[in-house]
């Protein structure tokens, strides 16, 4: 299993940053490889219809596609701004989603946050679930949100909270199992269905993923 592990924040000192580097770490224990990065890594411009029919995709946005196809499993790592998903986070989506085809199709994705509030981060990963999951990706029932982030990591960048460590642990085991699970045994595959009244043997409604 190979998995690219995105910060969303490339400030010094970010705790999402911290997150992302832990979780990796944990990654590496199950046995599998990890890749993290920051999302400052893939510079890339707003998104503009006509620097794309002009330009095309940016470089950045490009290496960021790559990073996600070639994972079985994302995880990342988003903060929250005013209780929302963070501009640069959603931009990067909005650019990556423009290539075909799409890398978030059919992709499992974890998202933890890590914030000083006493929400942790949570409310930006809920909003931040309703694109990559109009693009198709699975996203993971379970969400980590770190609260009062600032306080919570000790030197060696472990938590603090015995019991968040082993929450966050157990959610990337669990995570990691339904990745491979979802790599090595096609037939937990399963078609989309945009309406209730779609049929099991109806084409697959056209949608972003496609």
């Amino acid at each position: 299993m190979h998995v690219f592990v995105l910060s969303g924040s490339s400030r010094t000192g970010s705790v999402n940053a911290r997150l992302a580097a832990l979780v990796a770490g944990l990654v590496v224990r199950t046995g599998a490889t990890a890749e993290p990065a920051l999302l400052g890594d893939f510079p890339m411009p707003l998104y503009d219809g006509d620097v794309e029919a002009d330009e095309g995709v940016p470089a950045g946005a490009l290496a960021l596609r790559e990073r996600i196809e070639a994972a079985q499993a994302v995880v990342i790592a988003s903060p929250e701004y005013n209780a929302s998903v963070p501009g640069p986070v959603k931009n990067a989506v909005d650019w990556v989603s423009r290539v075909r085809p799409q890398p978030f199709k059919d992709k499992q994705v974890l998202l933890v946050s890590a914030s000083p509030s006493m929400v942790g981060g949570n409310r930006g990963l809920w909003a931040l679930r309703v694109p990559l999951e109009h693009l198709g990706a699975r996203v993971y029932p379970d969400m980590f949100s770190l609260a009062a982030a600032h306080q919570e990591f000790t030197e060696d960048g472990a938590l603090a909270d015995r019991g968040l460590g082993e929450r966050l642990a157990s959610t990337v085991d669990a995570f990691l199992d339904l990745a491979e699970a979802d790599t090595r045994y096609l037939c937990l595959q399963r078609r989309w269905y945009e309406f209730l009244g779609d049929r099991t043997d109806a084409p697959v409604t056209a949608r972003a993923q496609d």
